[in-house]
């Protein structure tokens, strides 16, 4: 599997909230040709409802859901790729 995060390590220790979807669009080709593209958005434990409901309306996504990494980090299983990507101010999911 390849697993993609684009935050720092500062970041992994305050942004350990993930909304993760399944990417239709990605899912069965390029990195993922072998089986399901997921991506997440990590953001802080305060923006999660407003994280989940812009990555819900997203037409990309499927099968949304919530991920808290206090305990442990997140592992994709069933994906062949995972990009986690940062919610930080100024991105639209905050807007």
């Amino acid at each position: 599997m390849i697993n993609e995060d684009d935050r720092t390590q500062e970041q992994m220790k305050t942004h350990t909230w993930l909304v993760v979807g399944t990417d239709s669009f990605m899912s069965g080709w390029g990195e993922a040709r072998n089986g399901l593209s997921y991506a997440a958005w990590a953001c802080l434990p305060d923006d999660r409802d407003r994280v989940f409901n812009w990555v819900e309306g997203r037409s990309d996504m499927k099968r949304v859901r919530e991920v808290s990494e206090l305990d442990k980090r997140y592992y994709a299983p069933g994906a062949a790729h995972c990009h986690i990507y940062v919610v930080e101010p100024g991105h639209p999911a905050l807007n």
